[in-house]
């Protein structure tokens, strides 16, 4: 089993998340925060940038903060000696290059204090219908520094594609781009939002894959797209590997808790997703899929 850090605060599991806020809605670290303590999970949240709302509104107020202050954040945790508590790092959205450097100094500081800590990155880009909505730049910075660093990586279908250069259709397509992002650096490969020329139209499918295998969840796709649903993934299977150290359990939890989030979100009719009045799903999950594995 994966040493805890930080002994003498017993088994809890922290996490060092970086990335982005917004005071109303929940994206970023204000889709992730909440869901990981609601499981038991103690997080450290770093802010990139701290906005009214998410960008997806057209218009917004509120800082992007400079690289150094990121830093500077970072440093001041370690200053209290603490870093060798932190089991993970997570990272999403990164906006700007020099962000995205300190998230890899955060990286290989943690590593260096706790080396049995790992690094889940979201490398967030772009979308099946969107394209990349990032910054030119971006993508072959994600691909190219950031995604060879982590143990865990969460793309989407579009982004699995870009980061292996591949145009996938087929579930085992998607299989093996997953193992070539592998063959770069991740130990684990969580594709979301995946679509195969065999997928019915009402169906999403995850895809986890890692050394041992590739198991697959298929859902029930809903109506609408929700606007930090990625984050929220991403948050949720990290914890949940962190606490099994078994990926298709981890991605059965995942599974099973991020669609009862989103379908009591759809049933509101609210825009944002309902975390507090679907906080209750985050630990009991309503709805059930099962985990096949599939090589």
């Amino acid at each position: 089993m994966r040493a805890r850090g930080g002994t003498e605060y017993g088994l809890v599991t922290t996490i060092l998340s970086i990335q982005s806020s917004v005071a109303y809605g929940h994206v970023g670290n204000s889709a992730a925060t909440f869901p990981l303590m609601r499981s038991g999970v103690e997080v450290w949240p770093v802010l990139t940038v701290h906005f009214s709302n998410h960008t997806g509104y057209g218009d917004w107020r509120g800082p992007l903060l400079a690289a150094d202050d990121v830093a500077a954040v970072i440093r001041g945790i370690d200053e209290r000696g603490v870093l060798t508590r932190v089991d993970a790092v997570l990272s999403g959205y990164q906006g700007a290059e020099d962000v995205g450097a300190v998230v890899l100094d955060a990286v290989a500081l943690v590593k260096q204090r706790n080396p049995n800590a790992i690094y889940c990155c979201d490398p967030v880009m772009g979308d099946v219908g969107r394209g990349f909505f990032v910054r030119p730049g971006i993508p072959e910075y994600m691909r190219d520094q950031v995604v060879p660093q982590a143990q865990i990586v969460t793309p989407n279908h579009f982004e699995l594609d870009f980061l292996t250069g591949r145009e996938t259709h087929t579930l085992h397509e998607v299989i093996d781009a997953a193992h070539a992002l592998r063959a770069v650096g991740p130990e684990t490969v969580l594709a979301t939002s995946v679509v195969t020329d065999t997928t019915d139209d009402d169906a999403l499918t995850v895809l986890a894959v890692n050394g041992e295998g590739a198991w697959q969840v298929t859902t029930p796709r809903l109506d609408r797209t929700f606007t930090g649903s990625g984050d929220l993934t991403a948050a949720v299977f990290l914890a949940h590997y962190l606490r099994t150290e078994s990926v298709a359990e981890a991605l059965g939890q995942t599974a099973d808790v991020v669609y009862s989030v989103l379908k009591l979100t759809a049933d509101s009719g609210s825009l944002e997703l309902q975390l507090v009045s679907a906080q209750d799903e985050i630990v009991t999950p309503t709805y059930h899929f099962d985990v096949t594995q599939v090589r």
